[in-house]
């Protein structure tokens, strides 16, 4: 059996939910720390800290959503395209009477003929631009 049809293991995946959970555990903690401590006098010092920290924290996310998700949003979803062999190369189109002309290639022609990349989808691109908002260069 190849390693790619091999079932994963669900151990696995409950350590993948264990630690997402546990990460945002530790931002929501964190973010509320400085509200508790800053009560008293002698903990101003510790609430910046908790401050400090949780802003760094999420920093930290920010920066590595953004390294791992924005080359994903240029690869070319059609590696077919521009071939001799692509299934989405396969417009249809239509007139009845005068009516004007129909055809399926405003849908197909984007990733057909173009690059195609996730980014420069009618909808995906703007909610990706929401989820990264300033990708690296």
């Amino acid at each position: 059996m190849a390693r790619h049809a091999a079932p994963t293991s669900p151990r696995r995946a409950l350590l993948r939910a264990g630690l997402t959970v546990t990460a945002a555990g530790a931002a929501l903690g964190l973010g509320g720390v400085p509200a508790a401590v800053a009560s008293s006098d002698s903990g101003l010092q510790l609430a910046a800290a908790g401050q400090a920290a949780g802003q760094g924290l999420a920093g930290a996310l920010t920066h590595s959503t953004t390294g791992a998700l924005a080359p994903v949003t240029k690869l070319k979803l059609n590696p077919l395209s521009g071939t001799g062999v692509d299934p989405l190369d396969n417009a249809v189109g239509t007139q009845v009477a005068d009516f004007k002309p129909l055809s399926t290639s405003a849908l197909t022609d984007p990733l057909a003929k173009g690059g195609g990349a996730l980014q420069d989808l009618p909808l995906a691109g703007p909610a990706l631009k929401l989820l990264l908002p300033d990708p690296p260069a």
